[in-house]
Order: structure tokens, then C-alpha cells, then sequence
């Protein structure tokens, strides 16, 4: 009689045990130093100042106590608050075209049209290399009454002095033209590179058709900057609502004459390492980042659905 015998069960394939670093995709581990960086330096403090916001944190060292929306009601109600709020807005508005203009100006004029160009270049963008301590005390000297060279300026043109730095409604343009000459050579070098990205056949094909300079600017390259252009605005108005050291540097931390010029960053630091109120100072931080980012995200849709327009 034939024995039916089972058939031989075979082996359990061996799996090879992956180590968990080795699971990790390579591109994650080049990103991690960024991320530590990012994450303790940059959206933990933010995060943080929301929290803090809403306690009676002081620096003292006494421990903070809740207070829910309190600091957040007295900030909306802060008459000094919206004052310098409203300067950092006025400065914006009148530092951003200029220096926009200005950079843009430069730019075409050491492109192809300027002689001794390698000479402007440099030139151009060399005070922004300064640190802001340097540009501070020139401007101070410059708007000096009696003997600055701004108000000798003034004088030899038959025109009367100006209290540039102690007049409040002159105050803000101390900052404006200060900021111009510091902050402009920035804007001039990325105009300047793209320019220099624009085809030159575009330029000789219009001359070959008799289109002058103005109409080749107007009709070739400005409308070739238009992405520069988006950018270079909405890294102005970023740089110019966080404004904080020229300011504090020209009238040593008093925010100009009857705090005409103090602009919300050092009303902020006025606020949590003057007067101590480090939980107050973290909602109005808070409310201005809010700003900041509505700001920056209207500008970024604005030339967006111009780009998209045919």
C-alpha cells in the first residue's frame, strides 16, 4: 500500500532588516541642518510670542500669569502703538517707489549707456556693504545744522535750513533719503542682472525696424522686468515695514522729536526691554507678523494673476 506523503514546506524567505537611517531619503538628511536651524531659530520663537501673548510675562523673572485677550484689547486700544504704526506705514509708502525707481534708473544707466560703467557699478552698490552704525553716523553728520552738508546744500541753493533731525515734519525724510543712499544698490544689482538676461537680438531687431531707445524701454525691456520688478517690490516693502535700525541709531533709541519717526519694531522693543512687558510686546510682535504676511501674500496674488492676464 502506497504512503502519501506531505510535501516539504519550504522556507520562510529571510527579509533583510533595513536600518531606520537607511529608510530615510537622502535629500531629507542634506535639509536637516536647515530645518534644526529653521525650526529652533525661526518657528519656535514665533510660535512662542503667540503663547507668550496671551500671559503677563515680564523679564523680570517674575512668573507670568494668563490673561487671555487682555494684552491683545490694550494693543488695539495703544494710542503710541497705532502712532507708530502708522509711521512705519508712512515710511514704507514713501521709501518703496523711490527706491525702486532709483535702482531701476541705475541699473539702465550702467547697463550699456553709462561710460566708465565698471566704475558706477561698484560705486552703486558699495554703500550697501557698510554696516548700518557707519551709515547712521554719516547721515548724522550730513543733516547737521549750520555746518552738514545737506543743509549747505540748502543754503547755497538760496534755500533756508531744515531741522532734519529735529523737525517732525521733516524727521521722516531724514530716514527716507538716509535708507535711499544705504539701501538702494541692492535693488540696482538685481535690475542689473536681469538686464543683462534680456536677448540683445530682441534690441537689434527693433532698432533694424527704427524703434529708438524710449520705445525699445517701453516697449522690450520694462515689460521683461515685470517678474524683477514683482520682486524687487515685495522685498522693499518687506525691508521697509521692518524698519528699526536706522531709526534707532540717528536719534539713539528716543524715536525722533515727539516720537514722530519711531517706527513699530522699537516701539516693541521700547515696550519689552524698557518698560519690562515682554507678554504685551509679544502681541503686538504677533499682530505685526499678521500684517507682514497679508501684506506679502496680497502683493505675491496681485502680480500673480497679472502674469496670468494674456
Amino acid at each position: 500500500m502506497a504512503t502519501i506523503t506531505a510535501p516539504a514546506r519550504r522556507a520562510a524567505p529571510v527579509t533583510e532588516v533595513v536600518p531606520l537611517w537607511r529608510r530615510v531619503p537622502a535629500g531629507l538628511l542634506f535639509v536637516l541642518p536647515f530645518l534644526f536651524f529653521y525650526v529652533a531659530f525661526l518657528l519656535f520663537p514665533t510660535v512662542w510670542a503667540l503663547v507668550l501673548s496671551f500671559f503677563n510675562e515680564s523679564l523680570t523673572g517674575t512668573r507670568g500669569e494668563f490673561v487671555g485677550l487682555s494684552n491683545w484689547t490694550e494693543m488695539f486700544g495703544d494710542a503710541l502703538m497705532w502712532k507708530a504704526m502708522g509711521a512705519t506705514l508712512y515710511f514704507t509708502l514713501l521709501s518703496t517707489p523711490p527706491l525702486v525707481l532709483v535702482g531701476l534708473v541705475m541699473a539702465l544707466l550702467t547697463n550699456r549707456v553709462m561710460p566708465l560703467r565698471w566704475l558706477w557699478r561698484p560705486s552703486y552698490f558699495a554703500p550697501f556693504l557698510l554696516p548700518v552704525s557707519v551709515v547712521a553716523l554719516i547721515w548724522v553728520w550730513l543733516f547737521q545744522p549750520g555746518f552738514g552738508l545737506v543743509n549747505a546744500a540748502l543754503t547755497a541753493l538760496g534755500l533756508p535750513e531744515l531741522g532734519w533731525l529735529s523737525d517732525p515734519g521733516v524727521a521722516m525724510w531724514s530716514v527716507v533719503l538716509t535708507t535711499l543712499w544705504w539701501t538702494a544698490g541692492f535693488n540696482f544689482l538685481l535690475y542689473l542682472a536681469a538686464l543683462q538676461a534680456i536677448p540683445q537680438d530682441y534690441h537689434d531687431a527693433a532698432s533694424i525696424d527704427g524703434a529708438g531707445w524710449w520705445q525699445r524701454l517701453w516697449s522690450i525691456t520694462l515689460p521683461m522686468l515685470r517678474r524683477t520688478t514683482g520682486l524687487v517690490i515685495v522685498l522693499q516693502l518687506l525691508a521697509s515695514l521692518r524698519i528699526f535700525d536706522q531709526v534707532y541709531l540717528l536719534w539713539t533709541g528716543s524715536g525722533g522729536p515727539g516720537f514722530a519717526v519711531r517706527p513699530v519694531l522699537e516701539y516693541v522693543y521700547d515696550t519689552s526691554f524698557t518698560n519690562f512687558r515682554f507678554g504685551y510686546a509679544s502681541a503686538i510682535s504677533t499682530f505685526f507678523f499678521v500684517l507682514i504676511v497679508t501684506i506679502s501674500a496680497a502683493q505675491f496674488r496681485i502680480f500673480q494673476s497679472r502674469e496670468e492676464r494674456p
